[in-house]
């Protein structure tokens, strides 16, 4: 979502009941970050509705109803902290170190991030501000990821990311059907009764698991919260919203994507004819197959393949051509077949838990 989750998409999935993240992504510098903290602060105080729950968050607290997201194997560490030091954010979602355990630096710079007032004069001179150190997310994709995590990070929410995901994920991994599961049980065993408190001690605390990859509608959401999260994540889905920050040519080829587990792939391809490097050897992204993924199947080098690529952008929305014809990266899950349509991304949240509801009513009816 680098580049497309920006400020209005992570803002209008908050301000309908969410929490929407921007993608602060792998570059060193963060060039972009700032500007879109800027601009979140902007539109959640220009809000006509300022009894919003997410408005009244952030004139209480402080802090933006939202989150940062962070590629962690190019990311400087120190830089982000003094960026969410200026803009305090309600999450922090880590992805993708060189290895789980070099979470740990970020984990213990942001556990400190914030200053926390209680019933006092704030700097700005208001009272009763709260601020709250971010939450912590972390993106896991297998039983060993997750080990690590319990044992050495503690993290608030586990971020359990299945195979049909779009975009980059580990090469290796199931799908959510029986990996949320196994974590499940492994968190249960992490996490025994008699060692849970009411405190906000994280490391007695359990994590809240929430599910990624190939949820689209409320009916793949309630099947992950059957299998133990307790929400959801969804990527794909808000390509085809309004506020995506996304090609015209791009936003369509996910509309008329259909079949994804057969018309998607996990491949390097689509990072290498970018000339993107530094992903850890055990990563790979899902998009939808196009001539540059089956050029590479079929023989053709790195270096062809990139240059018939940057001709490609050259046709702009033309380059996300039907039938794998087109050349562009069209990142993308296994549940791209389920959308349809462009919709706000408020209207997107609505819909979906609407359906969440719907089902489980229908559920009922039929036990």
């Amino acid at each position: 979502m680098l580049n497309i989750a920006t400020a209005p998409l992570a803002t209008s999935i908050s301000l309908a009941g969410g929490i929407g993240f921007i993608a602060g992504g792998y570059n060193t510098t963060l060039s972009n970050l700032e500007t879109n903290l800027h601009h979140a602060s902007q539109l959640i105080k220009s809000h006509a509705d300022q009894s919003n729950p997410a408005c009244k968050f952030y004139t209480q607290t402080g802090v933006l109803p939202l989150g940062v997201g962070f590629i962690n194997w190019g990311v400087d560490r120190d830089e982000a902290l003094r960026i969410l030091r200026m803009y305090k954010v309600a999450a922090v979602w880590l992805f993708a170190p060189r290895d789980v355990g070099e979470f740990g630096g970020w984990v213990e710079g942001m556990r400190g991030l914030y200053e926390h007032r209680k019933d006092g004069d704030d700097v700005d001179g208001s009272k009763s501000k709260e601020w709250s150190t971010p939450q912590i997310w972390i993106q896991i994709s297998s039983v060993a990821e997750t080990t690590t995590a319990l044992k050495a990070l503690h993290p608030d929410v586990l971020v359990i990311q299945g195979s049909d995901a779009g975009g980059h994920g580990l090469a290796r991994s199931a799908s959510l059907l029986t990996l949320l599961p196994e974590i499940s049980n492994l968190i249960a065993e992490h996490y025994p009764p008699s060692t849970k408190t009411t405190s906000n001690d994280h490391q007695h605390q359990p994590p809240t698991l929430l599910a990624a990859g190939g949820l689209t509608n409320g009916l793949t959401l309630s099947a992950a919260l059957l299998l133990g999260a307790t929400g959801g994540v969804m990527g794909t889905r808000f390509l085809a919203s309004h506020e995506a920050n996304i090609p015209g040519g791009y936003q369509n080829a996910i509309l008329r994507a259909v079949d994804g587990g057969v018309n998607t792939v996990r491949s390097t391809v689509y990072d290498r004819v970018r000339d993107i490097k530094g992903w850890p050897e055990r990563y790979d992204g899902r998009g939808v197959i196009n001539a540059s993924y089956l050029d590479a199947v079929g023989g053709m080098s790195d270096e062809e393949n990139r240059g018939l690529y940057v001709e490609e952008m050259g046709r702009g929305d033309e380059g996300w051509d039907v039938e794998g014809k087109g050349r562009m990266t069209t990142y993308a899950g296994t549940g791209v077949g389920l959308i349809k349509e462009v919709l706000g991304a408020g209207e997107i949240v609505r819909q979906v838990w609407g359906e969440v509801v719907d089902v489980k009513r229908s559920v009922r009816a039929r036990l």
